[in-house]
C-alpha cells in the first residue's frame, strides 16, 4: 500500500497557513461575472502555456492565445496540437469538478491523459513496456520507473489513498495534492504525457476539495520560472532506479516546494482578485459555476443585447448552425435560454431571468 514518508516543518506549516489565508481571502471578494470570467479565461491560458512549455513547447504566451481562439503559425503544427489538447483538457477537468461523486476514478485520469495526448475523451491504457527519463544533455539516465507489469496496481494504489485521504479530512489539502503529484511522476505509467497529467491531477484533487480559487489561479507558471528546480524537487532518493530507494524516499523536500509554490501563486491571486473586486458589492462566482465553459462564453453575447440568434452562437463558439441549434434546444430545456419564434430564420433567444444578474 501506498504511504509516503514526508515530515510538516515549521517551514512547512507556515506555507500551509499562507496557503489557507490567502484561500479563505479570495473566497469573501466580491467579484463580478465578466471580471471572473476574465480572471478564469486568463489563468486557463496561463496554465496551457506554461505546463506544455515545461514539456519543450515553443510558442509564446501570446501565440498560445491566439491558436485556441483559432489561429496558427507556420511550422508549429506539433505544438499548436499539444496546447489545444492541454486546453481541452482542462475543460473537461472543470466538468469533473462539477460531479457529484465524491471520489476521483481512476478512469477520469487516464481520459484527461487521453485528451492531453490525442485531443480525445478516450481512457488510455498504461505503457506496455519499461521508459527512462534521460539527460538531454549528455543522454545520462535521470530516472527509471517502475516496470511496467507493476503501474496497474501502483495507480490503484495511488488512487486509493488520494480518495481515502480526502475522505478522512486529516491531512491539509496541499499536501494530498502534491504528494499525488509527486508519487504519479514517480510511477511514470506512460510512455509521454506524465507531466502534463501530474499538474491536471494536482488541479483536480485541489478544486475538488475546496482549493479551486474560483479557479483563476495557476501552479504552472510557478514551476516554469525556475525548471530546474522544479526538476531537482522531483529528483528524490540515492538512486535513479524506481526499485533502489525512490519507493521507500523521504518526499519532504518535494512536499516544501510545492507548498511554497502553492502558496505563491495563491498570493498572486489574492492581489489580482482583490484589485478586481474594488467597488463590487457581491460574489457571482457560486452562480457561474453552475454553467458550463460553452455557456459562459454566450453571457458575453446578452451582456450587449437582450435577444441573440441561433448564428450569432455558432459564430461565437465557432460550430455549425446546426450544432448551435441542438445546443440552444437542449439550453431551452435546462432553463438557460427563453425561446421566441418557431421558424428557425426569425427565432431568437433570450436569457433566463435566473441568470440575468450576470450580465447586468
Amino acid at each position: 500500500m501506498f504511504t509516503p514518508d514526508f515530515q510538516i516543518t515549521p517551514a512547512l506549516s507556515k506555507a500551509l497557513m499562507d496557503i489557507e489565508a490567502s484561500r479563505q481571502a479570495v473566497s469573501s471578494l466580491p467579484i463580478t461575472v465578466p471580471v471572473l470570467t476574465s480572471l478564469r479565461e486568463s489563468a486557463r491560458l496561463v496554465s496551457t502555456h506554461y505546463s506544455t512549455q515545461i514539456e519543450g513547447n515553443r510558442l509564446t504566451q501570446a501565440q498560445v492565445e491566439d491558436v485556441i481562439h483559432g489561429g496558427t503559425f507556420p511550422n508549429r503544427e506539433r505544438d499548436e496540437r499539444e496546447v489545444k489538447n492541454y486546453y481541452q483538457a482542462l475543460d473537461f477537468l472543470d466538468t469533473l469538478v462539477k460531479r457529484k461523486a465524491p471520489v476521483i476514478a481512476e478512469k477520469d485520469i487516464q481520459t484527461l491523459h487521453g485528451l492531453v495526448m490525442n485531443g480525445k475523451k478516450k481512457p488510455t491504457t498504461y505503457r506496455d513496456g519499461q521508459n527512462v527519463i534521460k539527460d538531454s544533455g549528455n543522454s545520462a539516465i535521470v530516472y527509471m520507473p517502475p516496470e511496467a507489469k507493476d503501474v496497474p496496481e501502483l495507480m490503484c494504489e495511488l488512487m486509493a489513498w488520494i480518495n481515502d485521504e480526502v475522505n478522512k479530512g486529516e491531512l491539509p489539502i496541499p499536501l494530498i495534492a502534491g504528494i499525488a503529484h509527486y508519487q504519479f511522476a514517480t510511477v511514470h505509467p506512460y510512455y509521454d504525457g506524465n507531466g502534463r497529467t501530474a499538474r491536471l491531477l494536482t488541479n483536480l484533487v485541489l478544486h475538488k476539495s475546496g482549493y479551486g480559487l474560483k479557479g483563476i489561479y495557476s501552479l504552472e507558471e510557478y514551476y516554469a520560472r525556475d525548471l530546474q528546480a522544479y526538476y531537482q524537487a522531483l529528483s528524490i532518493g540515492e538512486s535513479h532506479n524506481y526499485y533502489f530507494g525512490r519507493a521507500e524516499a523521504n518526499i519532504t523536500a518535494w512536499v516544501m516546494y510545492f507548498c511554497e509554490g502553492m502558496a505563491d501563486s495563491f498570493a498572486n491571486v489574492r492581489l489580482k482578485a482583490t484589485e478586481a473586486s474594488k467597488g463590487m458589492k457581491r460574489d457571482q462566482s457560486p452562480l457561474l459555476r453552475e454553467l458550463d465553459q460553452r455557456q459562459k462564453q454566450v453571457l458575453s453575447l446578452f451582456e450587449k443585447s437582450k435577444y441573440i440568434t441561433t448564428r450569432e452562437i455558432a459564430d461565437l463558439l465557432g460550430v455549425h448552425t446546426r450544432t448551435a441549434l441542438n445546443q440552444c434546444n437542449k439550453w431551452c430545456d435546462e432553463g438557460f435560454i427563453i425561446r421566441h419564434g418557431a421558424a428557425p430564420k426569425s427565432r431568437k433567444y433570450e436569457l433566463a431571468d435566473k441568470w440575468l444578474e450576470l450580465v447586468q
